[in-house]
């Protein structure tokens, strides 16, 4: 796929990028390599000092790396301001906690001493989606870089302008040139640079085939790697849940990033007693969506990323119609100019069809009713993804013992799903392993090292 700015907005090219050589890219890797030997011996003070610089660089120039994200995949431009701030509170996050977090483990043994440290390791190379082009990227190079590890970025091939721009955010924040490299390269030419040796692990956010690609080839490599891929993320509203809350959070999370997002809630499961009117009220908010110029500040729906996505989400939705699902609103692309596909629900699906059990990565929300709580359970866990869960109910003792029966790296109790860099994320079955933030993720790419002493 060529490397090239397409604005989903309009289907017009802005700019292409030629294609990194092998050379070029071997020469990028040992000048990297050489600033990692540098870097691995800074102080936690200084590392903190320039992360803290990266958050003012994010600060002082957030509308301006908002429209480069907005520009090439079409997100809101309310939502990638809130992206850069995001980015610039895990930068601050890992200044301010890197340290302890990663500070010796005395542990009482036989010997006069023994503890635990944890060492960089190198290079880590990270496969990076479109969807949140600059969060996904940060969430990674801040723990990465404040445990006194190096950065290569293959970000995905329709957002080049935002890679470009997160090195040179790193730079101008005053970090060693090398310290996080941009590779403009084809998907073809990554197991390459996973079999260079001066590469240590490999991090990616994306879908199941492409993290299936990678983890082979760390895997043959015997390379670390920590995999967030797709998810399906059940919704369950339960009989006593506030419906009018839970449809307002349900619409802006199904929608969020225009529908494109791993942790958006996907499938969302009814008890009976409550179904037809979560139904009525969710479909009246989907139709109330303003959807227009993602540049527009009060547009809340723009278009999908690109359109053979568009492409692909259309088909899904048209054969589950075809396998019984009834289509609530919406349904098909839009007659405009752009990739733009309505805010659609689709509801009496069950297991069989394509919307069951397949992840829908667009505005679409898939209805499924349940009977009771034992099968809503069952159908929440009735999917080969499991990344977060959202629970809906007044009885939050209950679903305490509930979240522990759902198969899925996070579980949120009358909350949209979202990542924090205070907690943990990732998930379980094909939607991944590893995870990423909190202390657990700064620790995934780190040697964690055994000191004895007599």
């Amino acid at each position: 796929m060529a490397i090239e700015t397409v604005n989903p907005t309009n289907n017009m090219l802005i700019k292409s990028f030629k294609i990194m050589s092998d050379v070029r890219v071997e020469e990028i890797i040992s000048a990297t390599e050489k600033t990692y030997q540098d870097w691995r011996r800074t102080t936690f003070k200084h590392r903190a000092e320039l992360l803290f610089n990266t958050a003012n660089v994010l600060r002082s120039n957030q509308n301006k790396y908002a429209e480069i994200m907005t520009l090439e995949m079409g997100k809101p431009i309310t939502q990638s301001i809130a992206e850069v701030e995001k980015c610039a509170w895990v930068c601050e996050y890992y200044a301010e906690n890197a340290e302890l977090m990663l500070s010796k483990e005395i542990i009482e043994t036989d010997a006069f001493e023994s503890f635990v440290q944890f060492d960089p390791i190198g290079i880590i190379l990270a496969v990076m989606p479109w969807n949140y082009p600059m969060w996904q990227v940060f969430r990674f190079a801040a723990p990465a870089l404040m445990a006194g590890n190096v950065g290569l970025l293959k970000h995905a091939s329709n957002v080049p302008m935002s890679a470009l721009a997160i090195e040179d955010i790193f730079i101008e924040a005053g970090l060693p040139d090398g310290a996080f490299k941009t590779l403009l390269i084809d998907s073809s030419q990554v197991e390459s640079v996973i079999k260079n040796p001066l590469v240590k692990a490999t991090t990616l956010t994306g879908s199941e085939y492409a993290g299936m690609a990678v983890a082979s080839a760390s895997g043959k490599a015997l390379k670390k790697s920590v995999m967030e891929l797709g998810g399906s993320d059940p919704f369950i509203v339960f009989n006593d849940a506030n419906i009018d809350e839970a449809v307002n959070a349900g619409v802006f999370a199904r929608t969020m990033n225009n529908g494109q997002s791993c942790i958006a809630a996907k499938r969302f499961i009814l008890l009976e007693d409550i179904a037809d009117e979560f139904e009525s009220k969710f479909v009246n908010k989907m139709n109330s969506l303003i959807v227009g110029d993602p540049m527009d500040s009060n547009t809340e729906l723009g278009p999908i990323a690109r359109e053979d996505l568009l492409l692909e989400l259309d088909n899904q939705v048209k054969t589950s119609e075809k396998q019984g699902a009834a289509i609530l609103c919406g349904g098909k692309r839009l007659d405009r100019k752009g990739a733009f596909y309505p805010a659609t629900v689709l509801s009496n699906v069950k297991k069989g069809m394509l919307a069951y059990s397949e992840e829908l990565f667009g505005p679409v929300a898939i209805m499924i009713r349940a009977k009771d709580e034992a099968e809503a359970i069952h159908i929440a866990n009735d999917t080969p993804f499991g990344l977060g869960a959202s629970l809906w109910t007044s009885n939050t003792e209950n679903a305490k013992l509930v979240s522990a029966e759902i198969d899925s790296g996070s579980v949120f109790i009358n909350g949209i799903v979202k990542s924090d860099p205070r907690l943990p994320f990732g998930g379980t079955k094909i939607s991944g392993y590893g995870r990423e933030l909190s202390h657990y993720g700064i620790k995934e790419f780190v040697n964690i090292k055994t000191v004895w002493i007599k």
